[in-house]
């Protein structure tokens, strides 16, 4: 059932996206022990992040991803999203997004 999910809202992601975006940059360098990857379109989204594993062959052993991915929205305003994923989760930052209060 999650996959038929996932694969619903990708389809609906690849029909909502204009067909005239062109990708002005894409670079990746992959490794045994950490990725990154960045992706920039000329519709003026970004995507950048970075993996790399820590506590190597420990049982603690977990990937730590840091990123970030910005996009122009239809009032012509840029919005950038920072986040760290990591075992305590994912973990967005950004200036448009709620804070949760402190309890």
């Amino acid at each position: 059932m999650k996959f038929v999910i996932v694969f619903v809202a990708l389809f609906a992601f690849a029909l909502a996206a204009p067909a005239d975006v062109q990708v002005l940059r894409s670079e990746s360098d992959v490794q045994p022990d950490g990725y990154k990857f960045s992706l920039e379109t000329s519709d003026g989204t970004l995507k950048e992040e970075q993996g790399s594993l820590k506590n190597v062959g420990t049982e603690e052993e977990a990937i730590v991803v840091r990123g970030s991915f910005s996009w122009v929205a239809d009032d012509g305003q840029k919005y950038t999203v920072n986040y760290v994923a990591d075992e305590n989760g994912f973990q967005p930052e950004a200036a448009h997004l709620p804070v949760a209060p402190v309890v």
